[in-house]
């Protein structure tokens, strides 16, 4: 079997252990490490935030004095320094293993390359760039994260055929969500929410949907998804669906004009309730983004109307972008995707694309940043 092949497939392996923390490992990144001797995995491990070990240390526990000689997969580059835990380098390097494999560097500007360099620096082989995409993708929030100190934001919105996002409200029943995507598609929505710190929509969308804006994946996380609304007068209802079930969960983001007894009733039913500065027609966005990441926010989902998708995207604010085509039109009277920002454009702009079918729906992702980049492209 071809040493290339050999690696990837045991890389495979790795990634897939690191996939499974998708909410647990956070706001720490999603490593996966596999041990090999002899072609044959001998101890895997992976890394989750409460547990604390990092995915190599939980691996090498397992494998005692087995490491030695042996070959370590890790999707992420062994950290160098000291943090919660000791430098896992460090640690393989006292294990004896022969080799290391890596999926890409750390993302740090400050310390990418430093632990390879330590490992080879004790003579230990190492391999770079196995399924190196594949690792990124893994760990694009924190990659951004890390670099810029801000939130990587997707913007995710489903559209008719003919690219509009949601019937005019003439149309609308009130306090309701009106589908255009397929079951699949929206339990994808799910699994999009399940990978995100916070979820932020804007006041208009609480009113016309009264969204709950859960995650329903079923899965586990380590901490309760955020849930974030842009609200600059306070009309957000008390008897909404946000509200009712606010469980320190629900930050509603609000203007100084805000009325006080309204700040009061919605903290009294467990809401968080911040003032920011407003920004033209609508509160400063970047001032938004910074709130969030105090919180340590590493990722967020925009699920927005038409104003607030084009405010995010003229202040250059959207990072990634996930568009769910359905097979139905809606006709010229709807709701634009953003307001004068065709979807049709934003496509055109987007990196990275990918093309992937739910039931009888088409989802669009693609990047207008690199979140590995130390700047952004755009």
């Amino acid at each position: 079997m071809p040493a290339e092949t050999q690696d990837e497939i045991f890389m495979q392996r790795a990634l897939y252990l690191a996939q499974e923390t998708v909410a647990l490992a956070t706001p720490n990144p999603q490593v996966g490490c596999v041990l090999v001797r002899n072609n044959q995995i001998i101890t895997e491990g992976s890394h989750l935030y409460d547990r604390r070990d990092h995915a190599e240390i939980v691996a090498l526990k397992q494998a005692g004095e087995t490491a030695r000689g042996a070959t370590a997969y890790v999707t992420l580059e062994p950290c160098s320094h000291y943090g919660r835990t000791g430098p896992c380098a460090d640690a393989l390097i006292a294990a004896g293993v022969a080799r290391v494999v890596v999926a890409t560097e750390d993302p740090n500007p400050l310390v990418s390359g430093q632990g390879i360099a330590k490992l080879r620096s004790a003579n230990i082989e190492v391999t770079e760039g196995t399924l190196q995409q594949q690792a990124r993708d893994l760990n694009e929030a924190f990659a951004h994260f890390i670099r810029h100190r801000t939130p990587f934001v997707t913007l995710k919105a489903a559209l008719s055929s003919d690219g509009y996002l949601a019937p005019p409200p003439s149309a609308r029943t009130a306090n309701q969500p009106h589908w255009l995507t397929s079951p699949e598609a929206r339990k994808h929505v799910q699994q999009l929410r399940h990978a995100s710190n916070a979820i932020l929509t804007g006041i208009g969308t609480v009113l016309t949907d009264d969204p709950a804006l859960t995650d329903r994946s079923g899965q586990p996380r380590r901490r309760n998804l955020l849930r974030v609304v842009l609200d600059r007068n306070l009309r957000i209802p008390l008897n909404s669906q946000l509200v009712r079930t606010a469980a320190n969960d629900l930050l509603i983001l609000a203007s100084p004009a805000a009325p006080v007894e309204k700040i009061d009733a919605l903290r009294n039913q467990g809401a968080e309730v911040e003032i920011i500065q407003p920004s033209s027609d609508h509160l400063n966005l970047e001032e938004a983004l910074k709130m969030l990441a105090r919180r340590n926010i590493q990722s967020l989902l925009l699920e927005c109307g038409s104003t607030l998708n084009a405010a995010f995207l003229r202040d250059n604010l959207v990072d990634k972008v996930v568009l769910f085509h359905a097979a139905t039109p809606l006709g010229d009277q709807a709701l634009p995707f953003a307001e004068n920002i065709p979807s049709s454009h934003i496509e055109q702009s987007l990196t990275h694309t990918t093309r992937t079918i739910f039931g009888p729906d088409t989802c669009i992702t693609g990047y207008l940043h690199d979140p590995w980049q130390a700047k952004p492209l755009k």
